[in-house]
């Protein structure tokens, strides 16, 4: 298992159906082998992972810039009401205060109910 208790934030990849990459600075957090993230359900990322597991994860600051390396993963999205749970409470745990004042936000503005979670599984080296 991969340790990334200290990063904040996590250069998400993912890929077109050309096969371009595309990255993208999230918030993540890990329990054991499973490492989640979350997005608005209409983004990109969650698009393209609807057509292709296929994804790739580093360590990177708030801006994407890469700070470890890339580490093969596929990523799938979660729809059952359990695991959207414990990814959630999850990330709550991690962020804390930031991540309670996202998700208030996120009900006044009606977005809560867009979001779509993510389990990141790395693949076998």
């Amino acid at each position: 298992m991969i340790d990334l208790s200290k990063a904040n934030y996590l250069s998400f990849s993912t890929f077109r159906k050309t096969g371009t990459e595309v990255q993208t600075p999230v918030w993540f957090a890990q329990r054991g082998q499973d490492i989640y993230l979350f997005s608005n359900g209409e983004a990109g990322k969650v698009k393209r992972l609807r057509n292709s597991a296929r994804a790739r994860i580093a360590p990177c600051d708030v801006r994407g810039k890469i700070l470890g390396a890339w580490l093969e993963a596929e990523a799938h999205l979660l729809d059952r009401p359990e695991d959207n749970a414990r990814a959630h409470r999850a990330l709550l745990d991690k962020y804390g205060w930031q991540m309670a004042t996202l998700d208030f936000f996120a009900k006044v503005f009606g977005r809560a109910q867009q979001r779509i979670f993510i389990v990141v599984r790395l693949k076998a080296a």
